[in-house]
């Protein structure tokens, strides 16, 4: 309400353009205009997006270096799909199974660990996402190294948008409150934001349930478009591709997380016609954007209708 008070204008155009893009995909979806590889391709972008703004509360925001991010993954995976297939569950039931199971490990993981600070987390939380896959390839209750197949294709286009819009929201409406600033302030200056009487391990375990349980949601979405899944689909290089989204949007800045993910999807799948040289081009790529432009395509800085109006008023004069 206060948002509507202070800009309705911004806010009403906002759900336009959100409105203008889920009906015009819906259309050429429903009109067959998109083909299948395309439906895969739209998936995985808004997947990776989901995937890129949560962990970037981590990392960017909290300053947390987390490379699990994946395991999170995996255990919305099979929680959804446990629910779905074992017990007949909805769908939403499915999903909130998904976000609650990894917002769950999120705390387990989170209460012994976040009290480490940079490398020492990094290791602990890489050692927590291979625990989780080795886990899992050793469980038959859920097909083990083969995994889970015929998994019904239950995620669709519909579902995909609500749960980027419903991540983006939480997580800026997370950032700009209260709770938000206190996280930023841990980012900047640990021992300062610890003097000044905020209990950063709690903010720091509030951050990580709250990108667990989006990465969890990720999960059980991914699971129920691509019909299989297995350990091995949540190793260590998909928390690395996560890792580089954010970094390469600007750590700290939705926006840059939302259009890094992008810019990494669209250029994995034009570069899948060179398969081999799709790795090679696909770091040179990213090497290039770092050398001239380290802070991140964005830095810390959040897409807005004020910038554009800034932009139009510079051009004027």
């Amino acid at each position: 309400m206060e948002l509507l008070k202070r800009n309705p204008a911004a806010l009403f155009l906002k759900i336009l353009i959100l409105a203008g893009i889920f009906s015009a995909i819906q259309y050429m979806i429903s009109f067959k205009i998109l083909s299948t590889y395309y439906q895969m391709t739209l998936t995985t972008l808004c997947l990776n997006i989901i995937l890129a703004v949560s962990l970037n509360l981590i990392n960017g925001f909290t300053g947390q270096l987390s490379l699990g991010h994946a395991g999170f993954m995996s255990i919305g995976a099979y929680v959804s799909v446990v629910f779905t297939q074992n017990l007949d569950a909805p769908f939403l039931l499915a999903l909130f199974m998904a976000c609650l199971g990894a917002a769950l490990a999120g705390l387990v993981i989170g209460i012994p660990t976040l009290r480490l600070r940079g490398d020492y987390l990094a290791i602990a939380t890489l050692g927590f996402g291979e625990i989780i896959r080795i886990i899992l390839y050793n469980i038959e209750a859920v097909g083990g190294a083969a995994g889970i197949t015929g998994i019904p294709k239950l995620t669709t286009w519909p579902w995909l948008f609500g749960s980027v819009v419903l991540t983006i929201l939480v997580i800026n409406n997370l950032t700009n409150s209260s709770y938000g600033r206190a996280i930023v302030s841990i980012r900047e200056d640990e021992v300062a934001s610890e003097l000044m009487g905020i209990n950063i391990v709690n903010y720091k375990i509030l951050a990580f349930i709250v990108g667990a349980m989006f990465a969890g949601l990720a999960g059980g979405l991914y699971a129920h478009f691509f019909y299989i899944i297995k350990p091995n689909t949540f190793g260590f290089m998909k928390s690395f591709d996560v890792l580089v989204m954010v970094v390469l949007g600007g750590l700290g800045s939705t926006s840059g997380a939302v259009i890094a993910a992008i810019f990494v999807t669209i250029l994995s799948t034009v570069l899948q016609s060179f398969p081999e040289l799709r790795m090679v081009l696909y770091a040179m790529v990213l090497i290039i954007v770092m050398i001239f432009r380290p802070q991140g395509l964005m830095g810390n800085k959040e897409l807005s209708f004020k910038i554009l109006r800034r932009k139009r008023g510079e051009a004027k004069k």
